[in-house]
């Protein structure tokens, strides 16, 4: 089932506001992430950037390579915050991940 039209429009706001410059294919993404049913208690902000997080980190870093050797879950995304940072900046976004962030 699609999302409110409301929780459309403030999906589409939080990622205009926090991802100004990321490419359109990343955003349709995010976009789908952030509207799906296990993140539709969140206000919209909070699933925009969990959706980010989320997306950044299996598309644009190391973290599947970290986990198939062997690396856990907390590890591998310790080890990945630098690239998701990366990212984040290039995309001019108004925050980034800290090292001390809960994510989930």
């Amino acid at each position: 089932m699609k999302a409110p039209t409301n929780r459309r429009r403030a999906i589409a706001k939080a990622l205009t506001t926090l991802l100004p410059l990321a490419p359109y294919a990343d955003i349709e993404k995010i976009r789908a992430d952030a509207g799906s049913a296990r993140l539709h208690n969140l206000p919209a902000s909070i699933s925009v950037w969990l959706a980010t997080i989320a997306h950044i980190r299996h598309v644009h870093t190391d973290y599947e390579k970290l986990l198939a050797e062997g690396y856990d879950r907390d590890s591998a995304r310790f080890f990945v915050i630098e690239q998701t940072n990366i990212v984040l900046t290039r995309w001019r976004a108004t925050r980034l991940l800290e090292s001390d962030e809960e994510e989930d």
